[in-house]
């Protein structure tokens, strides 16, 4: 699967076990400026794997080192997501210079990387996450057009359990958010990184009964 070796200087030990999948967006203006910035000792930034459009899957990062993907981020009480993931960029333009879908050849390649990864590291579907899902003030990558039903219909992505709306309030729902492991200090931002990985078609930060039945889905899919 690993057709090119670019090996990043950015990266340090684990202090944590593999426990997560990121799934960002390069957001440069092509793959080549991508991976040269993600090699680049200057920028500090790096990621164990970049998918080219074409399927092409470059390793950066060994597996058992800690890339620094994720920044500032939380996830089910993680706070150095860093430590505990293996992060994935998938070339894509992103939001700031005309986000695209992924081509199929680029997301054959993603789903496998994943499901290998998933399957050797024995990570559970609810842990394969995009970066706004664990930066919602910050990101919004891999974004609304990432195929995140494909993933999850492979169980290799949450799939949330047919159930009805649980009628929670406001509070109730962002408390139910914050089980799921979303950081909710930030309201309405968490709202919407739920609503851009799990109902894209409308990102308005508005808790909404399909909002709240997705949510409720999922927390019976994790046994939360």
């Amino acid at each position: 699967m690993i057709a090119i070796e670019r090996a990043s200087p950015n990266f340090n030990d684990r202090q944590l076990p593999v426990a997560i999948v990121v799934l960002h967006y390069t957001g440069m203006t092509s793959g080549a400026e991508a991976i040269d910035w993600l090699a680049n000792p200057a920028s500090s930034v790096s990621a164990h794997y970049v998918v080219a459009e074409d399927g092409t899957v470059i390793r950066m990062v060994a597996e058992d080192k800690r890339a620094w993907h994720a920044g500032r981020s939380y996830w089910r009480g993680i706070t150095d997501v860093n430590s505990a993931s293996i992060g994935i960029e998938i070339v894509n333009p992103g939001h700031e210079f005309g986000y695209v879908p992924f081509p199929a050849a680029q997301m054959d390649a993603v789903h496998a990387l994943v499901a290998d990864i998933c399957a050797r590291h024995a990570i559970r579907p609810g842990n394969v996450i995009g970066h706004s899902d664990i930066a919602p003030t910050r990101k919004e990558d891999p974004g609304e057009l990432f195929d995140w039903p494909r993933l999850a219909r492979a169980g290799l992505a949450a799939a949330p359990k047919p159930c009805l709306d649980p009628n929670w309030t406001d509070p109730g729902f962002l408390a139910a958010l914050g089980r799921y492991g979303y950081d909710i200090t930030a309201p309405r931002e968490a709202v919407i990184a739920f609503q851009r990985h799990h109902r894209p078609a409308r990102l308005d930060g508005v808790i909404d009964a399909e909002s709240r039945t997705i949510l409720k889905g999922l927390l019976l899919a994790e046994g939360l």
